[in-house]
């Protein structure tokens, strides 16, 4: 109730709260708006405790918002099995490399250090063309001059064809033989169609009348792999 002019003035519930709504538009208008979020009486209304952006008004982050992202440890680990398969792959190549190398060199690409069966063979062959050209008697010296045909070829046999004739005179004047035995043949060098070889010969020289003489030689051979046999191409005494 109130007294208005010296009267009592009754008021209702409804009066009451238009005079509530008055007092706030006033206050309104005279720039003291209430803070947002905080109603007329000072109290925060609900639901309002919370920050913006999620965050509760104790300050801890709200849940779910700082929690670890499955999807970038994923990517993380794919990006550092990426870069451990490239090193590998990297490494793997350098010891292709450093391997093919060592393959390559001199001493590994010689077959007469790895190949003891292609060794042994291309040692025979040299030993039984040198004992046959090398060998010859007054009477038999067409079939020596055949063999260095069929045995010899390049330099080799020219060179054999122009000393041949010289001594196939004086072994017919003289009654000479000569005896060739190959006392030692290695091989220094070998591929898959070409030889290197050091021979070391006993050549013992008869002639009719006379006590036989020995003498020892030594050569350097080259020999070639023609029709599955090895042929020798250069001779060179030493």
């Amino acid at each position: 109730m109130k007294r208005q002019g010296g009267a009592a003035v009754v008021t209702t519930g409804t009066d009451v709260e238009d005079v509530e709504g008055l007092d706030a538009a006033a206050a309104q208008a005279s720039g003291d708006e209430p803070a947002e979020g905080i109603s007329a009486d000072g109290e925060r209304g609900a639901g309002e405790d919370e920050a913006a952006d999620g965050i509760p008004a104790d300050g801890e982050p709200g849940t779910g918002k700082d929690e670890p992202d499955p999807g970038a440890g994923r990517r993380t680990l794919r990006v550092v099995a990426g870069v451990m398969i490239a090193a590998l792959l990297v490494a793997g190549g350098g010891l292709f490399a450093a391997g093919r190398q060592l393959r390559d060199t001199p001493a590994t690409s010689n077959r007469a250090l790895t190949d003891s069966e292609a060794t042994t063979r291309v040692a025979g062959d040299v030993t039984n063309a040198l004992g046959k050209v090398f060998s010859y008697s007054p009477e038999a010296t067409g079939v020596t001059k055949e063999s260095a045909k069929q045995l010899l070829a390049g330099k080799a046999l020219q060179q054999y064809a122009a000393l041949f004739g010289q001594v196939e005179k004086q072994a017919a004047d003289q009654k000479l033989t000569l005896t060739t035995h190959v006392v030692r043949a290695g091989v220094t060098r070998l591929t898959h169609d070409s030889a290197h070889l050091l021979v070391f010969l006993d050549q013992v020289y008869e002639r009719k009348g006379k006590a036989a003489s020995r003498a020892a030689a030594q050569l350097s051979v080259t020999a070639q792999l023609r029709d599955d046999r090895w042929t020798i191409v250069e001779i060179t005494s030493r």
